[in-house]
Parts: structure tokens; C-alpha cells; sequence
């Protein structure tokens, strides 16, 4: 018998098989073909959330969950966060590899010329209510891309996806600015070509009457570490929302949209405002000792802290640390800074925390360094899709190239037995 085997009994009929055990994982049909009857599967995988099921076999992002590292394509996200930008990091989650100095430079000239959007695209934004959230625009613009480009109809073809993926990365900077600046009540800014992609970005968000907009360079910088560090985080329900709707080979537009869309949502996209609202409401160091005895005791949620994956500190909480005190360099710092560093100093120390291995986590700091950049709350959700948009296009990728992928369509467990079973259909007229 193989060491690398699982060996199954069936107690209901005394029937044992054994399921491969490859790369740590065994697979589903391999599990369940031996119960198959003439109905249908005899047994099937049931698996809420999907937080127990392996949908795919991905190279691009690793994370250890013990360590608490966080690996793109085998780098650190320290190492690349360091010495690399969030489009050296794009590319590297897309195509595998960092680029040379040459491949870079052509993907910048690419890049450079596909910035700009359709006018038509503009006056969709346009049409949108003042007050209409951000992220609905962006959602819907990204998914209205695929009226005007055709040809990303054609994922199996791969000179086509790369240009969809050119497309992609160039513009969603121009949508999630002029979103924001139809909701200021602000004129559109025209992408600029003297600027990098991050210093680009800024323009287009807060340019005014300036002849010439230099941004802060410790600004651009927080920001692209802040594009990095979400840029792309495993299988997540944002990214699983992009391959579940990419599976049906529509174009890549529908599916970058579902990942807007998936993101959205409170129990994802807007956790760092949760944590904005937490440390307001804490007030002040003093305060934290209080306020961690009331989490203890269920009566208030520790935000910023723990994580469904890391089982100790997140790396990217002391990525966006570090980029805080750099920021605050020449300016007085946020005074909540000093809440969240004493509630991370004080849980550190604490039995009740420590062994739940609950630590800070990037939300921590990431609401405050949005803020410290200029970016309003509404907005931080946005700034996330945009960040997570290159992993979203890497995944998508991989995805449509991958011959083991096909189109989603999970099973389900019959909750029917649980009511009231077959029933006879009773006209309306008859109807108690």
C-alpha cells in the first residue's frame, strides 16, 4: 500500500479504496467517483463557503500560514516592496517573471499610450447620481469596457488577452480617479505622460489649477506600496468571484468587474474603515486598556486584528507601519497611530490574545495611510479594486490557460428533505 495514499471505508457497506494524496491534496472525484450510483453521486464534497476546497492550482501567490510570509511568484513582499513598484509587481504576478529593464520599459510605452478612455466612457461616468458610491462606477465603467474592445471576446487567443491585459492595467487608474472626481463635483484630469503610474494616478485625483503637478514623492511612494501590498492575496472571495465568472470565457471586462463587485461588500472591501470607526471610538492610549478588557468580555469587536489566513502578524501590517512613519516624517503624525500601536502593544503582551493568535492584520494601518495620502473614506474601497486588480488579471490568466480549469457549476446538498417534501400543485383560486 502507498504511504501517499487515503484509505476510505465505507461503514455502511465495509467497502475501503484508497484516494492519491498529491502535492498535499487529494481530489474530489477521486473521493466521491467510488460512491457514484446509477441516480447520481452516491456522496458528495459539501463544503460551505469553500473554505475547506481547493478550486485550483495557482502559481502565483503563497502564503504560510504559520510563517506569516507573503510570497508573489516566489518573492518576499517585504523584498519586493523594497526594491521593486506595483507595476514591476503587476507584471510579475502576470507573466511570472520581473521584467528586465527592457521589457519594462516597453510595458510602460505600452502602458502610456492605453491610459487614456473612450469619451463615451467618460459621459457614462457622468450619468451616474452625484452622491452614487465609487465603487458602483468603477464596477459598472470596468464592466462597460467590453462594449467598446470587441475583441477581448476572444480569451483563447493569446495576443488578444494580452492586449485586453494592457487595457486593463492602463485604464482602471483613469476610472477609479474620474469617479472619484464626478462624485467631488470636480473636473475630469486627462492622464499625463510625464508622470510614473502611481504619480499619474494622483493627477488625475487631485490636480486642480496647477500648471504642472508634482506629487510628494514620500506620497507617491506610500502609495504604491499601499497598490503592492494588496495587489494580490490567493484564492480570496473577490479573486474566486473573478474566476468563477471567468470560467464561462466571457471577457476579461464581466469578470474584473465581478471582483469590484465581490469586493464591495462590508465583510471585504471596507474593513479599514471599520478599524477608522473603532479607534475613534477608543479616543486615546488611556483608553485602550478598557476597551480591550470590553473585546474580551464579547462587547466590542477588536477590528484590525486577526485574519482567516495569517496565524501570526500580517506582513503587510508592518509594511504600511513603516510607510506611516515615513509619511509623517515632515508633518505631525495621525494621533490615532498612537491608539493602534498601543492596541498592538497591549494585545501582544496579553494571554487572551496571544493564544487566540490574534495580531494585527493590514487594516490596521491601512485607513490611516489612505487618509494621510489625501484619499477620502468612500474612496478606500476603490483603491483596494484598483491595487487588487493586477492579481485579479493574473488570476484570470492563469485561469484561462490552465486546460484543468472548466466552467463553474458546483453541486449542492438537497435541503428539500428538511420541508415538506413532494408536493401537488393547488390553484390559486384554492389556496387557503
Amino acid at each position: 500500500m502507498s504511504r501517499h495514499t487515503l484509505t476510505v471505508t465505507d461503514n455502511r457497506t465495509g467497502r475501503s479504496f484508497e484516494v492519491p494524496i498529491e502535492r498535499g491534496s487529494i481530489r474530489a472525484a477521486d473521493l466521491t467517483d467510488p460512491f457514484d450510483t446509477q441516480r447520481g453521486p452516491g456522496v458528495v464534497i459539501y463544503d460551505p463557503g469553500f473554505t475547506h476546497t481547493a478550486s485550483c492550482v495557482s502559481s502565483i501567490t503563497n502564503i504560510d500560514l504559520e510563517a506569516g510570509t507573503l510570497e508573489h511568484r516566489g518573492y518576499l513582499i517585504e523584498d519586493l516592496v523594497r526594491d521593486s513598484t506595483y507595476v514591476e509587481v503587476a507584471y510579475l504576478l502576470i507573466y511570472g517573471e520581473l521584467p528586465t529593464a527592457a521589457q519594462l520599459e516597453h510595458w510602460l510605452a505600452e502602458l502610456a499610450t492605453r491610459k487614456f478612455v473612450h469619451e463615451n466612457v467618460k459621459r457614462f461616468i457622468q450619468g451616474f447620481r452625484y452622491d452614487a458610491h465609487p465603487m458602483a462606477m468603477v464596477g459598472a465603467a470596468v464592466g462597460a469596457l467590453g462594449s467598446f474592445y470587441p475583441d477581448g471576446d476572444d480569451v483563447r487567443d493569446e495576443a488578444a488577452r494580452d492586449l485586453q491585459i494592457l487595457r486593463l492595467v492602463a485604464k482602471m487608474p483613469t476610472l477609479v480617479a474620474y469617479a472619484y472626481r464626478h462624485g467631488s463635483g470636480r473636473p475630469f484630469v486627462y492622464p499625463s505622460d510625464e508622470l510614473s503610474y502611481t504619480g499619474n494616478l494622483l493627477s488625475m485625483l487631485f490636480r486642480m489649477s496647477e500648471l504642472e503637478y508634482v506629487p510628494s514623492p514620500r506620497t507617491e511612494r506610500a502609495l504604491d506600496v499601499l497598490l503592492m501590498v494588496h495587489a494580490d492575496h490567493e484564492q480570496n472571495a473577490s479573486t474566486t468571484a473573478v474566476r468563477a465568472v471567468g470560467s464561462t470565457h466571457v471577457n476579461p471586462y464581466a469578470a474584473i468587474a465581478a471582483g469590484v463587485a465581490a469586493l464591495s461588500g462590508p465583510g471585504r472591501g471596507s474593513a479599514d474603515l471599520a478599524v477608522l470607526r473603532m479607534l475613534r471610538q477608543i479616543g486615546s492610549v488611556e483608553n485602550v486598556p478598557a476597551y480591550l478588557e470590553q473585546v474580551k468580555a464579547g462587547n466590542h469587536v477588536l477590528m484590525g486584528f486577526g485574519h482567516w489566513v495569517y496565524k501570526s502578524l500580517d506582513p503587510r501590517a508592518r509594511i504600511l507601519r513603516e510607510q506611516l512613519d515615513q509619511l509623517y516624517a515632515d508633518r505631525p503624525p495621525n494621533p490615532l497611530l498612537a491608539v493602534a500601536d498601543a492596541l498592538h502593544a497591549r494585545s501582544r503582551e496579553d494571554e487572551y490574545f496571544v493564544s487566540r493568535r490574534i495580531f494585527p492584520n493590514v487594516d490596521l494601518y491601512s485607513g490611516m495611510l489612505y487618509e494621510a495620502i489625501g484619499i477620502p473614506p468612500a474612496m478606500f474601497g476603490v483603491m483596494f479594486a484598483l491595487a487588487r486588480s493586477a492579481g485579479w488579471i493574473a488570476q484570470w490568466r492563469e485561469m484561462v490557460e490552465d486546460p484543468e480549469q472548466g466552467s463553474v457549476r458546483p453541486r449542492q446538498v438537497w435541503g428539500g428533505w428538511a420541508g415538506p417534501g413532494s408536493r401537488e400543485f393547488v390553484p390559486l383560486a384554492q389556496r387557503d
